[in-house]
């Protein structure tokens, strides 16, 4: 293996670990949005019960 391939190996294996901390970082985003979500929906069906009833 010449040096020109060992430098695009390692700029290929920067490029994938920078492309999978970038979705891991978004897919923890989108847990944390669901789960707040969720949050708000209950509370909303509270205050709904609560005006209600």
């Amino acid at each position: 293996m010449s040096s020109g391939e060992k430098y695009v190996a390692a700029a290929y294996l920067v490029v994938f670990v920078g492309v999978l901390a970038y979705v891991l970082i978004i897919a923890t985003k989108l847990a944390r949005l669901e789960r707040e979500v969720g949050e708000l929906a209950e509370l909303a069906k509270r205050r709904k019960a609560e005006s209600l009833g």
